[in-house]
């Protein structure tokens, strides 16, 4: 019986349409395999497919371990300040503060985020912010240095393979979900859909499952990359890992050289970048950033991420009619503006610092302690947690709850003053709080309301 006996009519004539006649579909299954089989065997299609598609002379195992040696420390930083900055907005305490609803095991190492050092925060958000602009050069280089990887034939060859490529989809998807929506949130672009904290926070768990997958999978082939140095192994050697093309075009920049534009489009990056978290005359520099100039002069003149305006607050909420009501232990107080002026005042040096980066000097404030606003109440030394709530009606942020931590600090005031100015309307007038080490957008404006201890 030939090859094709097996496609005459059956005994009882032929097959009707969308039927298949016995011991059909395995044949079929036979000959797409053969098909395929024939298909691998015959070579890459033409295209990027092909190695000689690639042809610059700069590509080696060498060249892409350097990179990836300097996102391996760079990411790790990334990562930790990053765990830290939402460890910051102390999401355990309450929903109004938590943007991450549903974190379940994600949150395991949260803890109180501190008040000392008062410049904890704007630290730490000032290196994750700045290192990550400073390493978009180094992500993409690596990312043109390995691409013929992610054109290789065949594309999966077993099942283990299959599962490096699903990491590597994974990588480089997540490396660019993280560091786009990073850098949007540092310009004030909010053109993705949702929050940013939730998608930042759940992207940054993706990207760094298949980034520990990814170093331990090469962490090995790449510390030997580094201790043969410079020179292009053979295109069809095992060292050259697929990376070294076998046609390469004359050089026109040594592996060094190209070393040296990546590390300069870094340093660029850093120069007009930086300055919004060092602050002074560096702020002058800060190019890229949204808050880079001071907006005015004067005891106010400092650096706001929202105005009055933008968050809807109207003239008669900030009035003579205001009034701050303060909650706790079964009682309520409200306050005029005059009789918070006639409260104990006390100063504290403190900085604003925010998720984008930014961050402002020392700032001289001054108000009342937080403390002792809880004990027109009734609440004595060892005051619990606080609601506060603002009149602002649009945005986010317009309630937080702080710590017990954060309301004992003695730095923690509820300010009506700034620099020996009343507070501008854009920073918070007639009253707006500030505590040591809080993300910027804790330091509540317009605020209205303090509920001590209740369930918040």
């Amino acid at each position: 019986m030939n090859a094709n006996d097996g496609a005459a009519a059956a005994p009882d004539g032929p097959a009707r349409a969308g039927t298949e006649p016995d011991g059909d579909g395995p044949a079929r299954s036979a000959r797409l395999r053969s098909a395929l089989a024939s298909g691998w065997a015959a070579g890459p299609p033409r295209g990027p497919s092909r190695p000689e598609f690639w042809r610059s002379p700069l590509r080696g195992p060498w060249l892409t371990a350097v990179f990836g040696i300097v996102l391996l420390f760079g990411i790790t930083i990334l990562f930790v300040t990053g765990l830290l900055s939402y460890a910051a907005y102390e999401p355990d305490l309450a929903a109004v503060n938590d943007q991450t609803p549903g974190k379940g095991w994600l949150g395991f190492y949260l803890f109180s985020w501190p008040t000392s050092p008062y410049w904890l925060y704007r630290v730490t958000q000032g290196v994750h912010v700045t290192l990550g602009v400073v390493l978009v050069p180094v992500l993409l280089a690596k990312l043109w240095s390995v691409i013929p990887k992610l054109f290789v034939w065949p594309p999966v060859r077993s099942a283990a393979e299959a599962l490096e490529r699903l990491s590597l989809l994974l990588l480089v998807g997540g490396a660019g979900f993280e560091f786009v929506t990073g850098l949007l949130n540092v310009q004030l672009h909010y053109i993705f859909p949702g929050s940013f904290y939730t998608l930042h926070f759940y992207g940054a768990w993706v990207f760094i499952g298949a980034f520990a997958v990814h170093v331990v999978l090469r962490l090995k082939r790449a510390v030997r990359a580094l201790r043969a140095g410079p020179r292009q192994p053979a295109p069809d050697s095992e060292e050259a890992a697929g990376l070294v093309s076998p046609h390469p075009a004359a050089p026109t920049l040594s592996r060094r050289g190209a070393l040296g534009m990546v590390g300069l489009g870094s340093l660029a990056l850093f120069v007009v970048t930086a300055g919004q978290s060092l602050g002074g005359w560096w702020r002058r520099t800060a190019l890229l950033a949204p808050h880079g100039q001071e907006p005015g002069s004067g005891p106010n003149g400092f650096q706001i991420n929202k105005t009055a305006a933008s968050v809807g607050i109207r003239p008669s909420d900030i009035g003579p009619a205001w009034r701050l009501t303060v909650r706790g232990a079964g009682r309520q107080i409200d306050v005029t503006y005059a009789q918070l002026l006639d409260l104990p005042q006390n100063e504290a040096l403190l900085p604003i610092a925010c998720v984008e980066g930014w961050s402002t000097a020392d700032q001289r404030w001054s108000g009342v302690r937080l403390t002792d606003l809880a004990a027109l109440v009734g609440l004595g030394t060892h005051t619990p947690h606080v609601l506060v709530e603002s009149v602002q009606r649009g945005g986010s942020f317009s309630s937080v709850v702080l710590s017990d931590g954060q309301v004992r600090d003695a730095r923690s005031l509820l300010a009506v003053r700034v620099n020996g100015a009343v507070l501008s309307r854009d920073h918070g007038h007639p009253a707006r709080v500030i505590v040591p080490g809080a993300p910027g957008v804790h330091n509540t404006k317009w605020v209205t309301r303090l509920t001590f201890g209740e369930p918040s």
